[in-house]
């Protein structure tokens, strides 16, 4: 048996908030399972243990009889558990009502009362209406007309057949609608999971030639909100992945403007909240539209503050927030405060570990070497860019990787690895060729580098280093493909501060602040 399956029940508790155990607690007081004393026993057993430890309880209970079918002793406890789960969280979601109500209306069919389940029918279906969900609404459908049929074809009207036959069709093709979506967005988000945002025209329709059918002919008139809400991410993923910042914006907050802010309770909306105010700050600060950009940060930050969160809503804010901060104070060149968000996001790391995405939190190692490199910790940034290099759950990941190999040569040139600096040029070359990823800045910047690691005089490197800063702004400014590089990182930036011999952190500070003289 694998362990996963034996460390389940223990799982299952430890996800447990205070009062949800308190609950269960409670619901075992009042119903009997069994030797419920030695259910509540083992209970808290596993509540108390830091890990799982089945020899400990073994050891702990020995004689006791329940440990005889220990497996079965799991598996009843297991259930009771989530059985008062399901009842403490029943009024939690407009889906759990629904489910609840139809359990109920089942329960009155088979005991013949067809009247009561009629009524119980019709006030989930206008709960389902209201809510805008299609599947529960064919369900609901299906058990009307089963209920119709028990109480005779003679009582349901030409007209009622017709209105359940294009009520149906209805909902047939919103749930057609939302799964094509979901199938568009995945594919969507999966290519730019692997490939990251265009580098050339053929990435650019490689994602046009996901999208068509969302970009084309979309029909939205009749969509679900969850299936609204999916088209216009989706076109915000699209506009980003080909550089449409402000469309990718525009489609953000339609998405922000439409979900409901009082329904932010519920986890699935909050999720949806997290992601569309993350992607809108990165967005309107890359763009310029720096007071949005604050606005939506602190109303994400008073999400935090505010909701009640499980574990997986608290990484993803925790991710989300420390991602978004990096970034713009990276951006700014405050390595500084940049520094402070990091030994937080070190913390954080070590205490969530395989619980993060590994591409989210790969992003983040990114940013913590770069920060590392800011300050001139090369040391320490190593250690980052080799846990991203040394992670195999990232084979597929060309973009975060490639980028995280070229900061890997910057970072050995500057502890003067000269030994092995030749290998990893050469096996830098190689990924980027194998994976058909070596552009224009690429190539130029690798040129450069295979210089540099040949060269013995330091003013022939400032020279080199010279070359590439004016080669490198030729092809940003140029085509707006390569300058998707430097939102990585500033290589530009790297390469006129090794020319002019000032701090890294200067040279992106001085660059902001021009940018945003001429933005005002």
């Amino acid at each position: 048996m694998s362990s996963k399956v034996n460390n389940a029940l223990f799982e299952l508790i430890q996800a447990m908030s205070k009062s949800e155990k308190r609950y269960f607690k409670l619901m075992s007081s009042r119903h009997t399972i069994g030797k419920e004393n030695n259910y509540v026993r083992l209970f808290d057993f596993l509540d108390k243990q830091t890990e799982y430890n089945e020899e400990l309880i073994f050891s702990t209970f020995e004689g006791e009889a329940f440990l005889n079918r220990f497996s079965i002793t799991k598996k009843r406890l297991y259930d009771h558990v989530l059985s008062a789960l399901d009842s403490f969280h029943s009024t939690n979601s407009i889906e759990a009502q629904l489910h609840k109500q139809l359990h109920a209306a089942d329960i009155l069919f088979e005991k013949s009362l067809y009247d009561q389940c009629r009524r119980v029918l019709r006030s989930a279906e206008k709960l389902a209406e209201k809510n805008e969900l299609p599947s529960i609404q064919m369900l609901i459908s299906y058990k009307k007309k089963r209920l119709r049929e028990t109480m005779g074809s003679l009582n349901v009207s030409e007209d009622e057949i017709e209105t359940i036959l294009s009520d149906d069709i209805r909902f047939t093709k919103s749930i057609d609608a939302y799964n094509e979506l979901w199938s568009i967005k995945s594919q969507l988000f999966s290519q730019l999971s692997k490939k990251g945002v265009a580098r050339s025209d053929e990435d650019s329709n490689r994602y046009y030639q996901l999208c068509t059918r969302v970009l084309v002919d979309f029909e939205t008139e009749e969509l679900s909100f969850e299936s609204l809400h999916l088209y216009h991410h989706i076109l915000s993923a699209y506009y980003y992945a080909t550089g449409d910042m402000a469309e990718s914006l525009f489609h953000l907050e339609v998405n922000l403007d439409g979900i409901d802010k009082g329904s932010l309770v519920k986890r699935v909306e909050g999720n949806k909240y997290i992601s569309a105010l993350t992607n809108a700050i990165y967005i309107a600060d890359k763009i310029g539209e720096h007071r949005k950009s604050v606005q939506y940060l602190s109303a994400l930050k008073e999400f935090a503050l505010t909701t009640k969160s499980n574990e997986d809503l608290s990484i993803k804010l925790f991710s989300s927030i420390s991602s978004i901060e990096l970034s713009i104070y990276l951006r700014k060149g405050d390595f500084e405060k940049a520094n402070v968000t990091a030994q937080t996001v070190t913390d954080k790391l070590q205490k969530y570990g395989d619980k993060i995405v590994p591409v989210r939190r790969a992003f983040l190692e990114y940013k913590m070497a770069v920060v590392n490199m800011g300050r001139g910790n090369y040391t320490d940034a190593l250690k980052w860019i080799n846990r991203i290099l040394n992670d195999p759950n990232l084979d597929k990941t060309e973009d975060i990787i490639g980028f995280t190999q070229l900061l890997d040569l910057l970072v050995h040139i500057e502890l003067d690895h000269t030994k092995l600096l030749p290998y990893t040029l050469k096996n830098t070359q190689r990924f980027f060729k194998t994976r058909n990823r070596l552009y224009g800045f690429e190539k130029v910047l690798l040129q450069s580098i295979n210089k540099l690691i040949k060269c013995d005089n330091p003013f022939d490197s400032q020279n080199i280093w010279e070359a590439l800063y004016n080669e490198l702004a030729k092809i940003t400014n140029d085509d707006v493909f390569e300058s998707v590089a430097l939102d990585y990182f500033d290589f530009q930036a790297w390469a006129e501060s090794k020319q002019k011999r000032k701090s890294f952190d200067l040279i992106v500070r001085e660059k902001y602040n021009r940018k945003m003289r001429v933005a005002s």
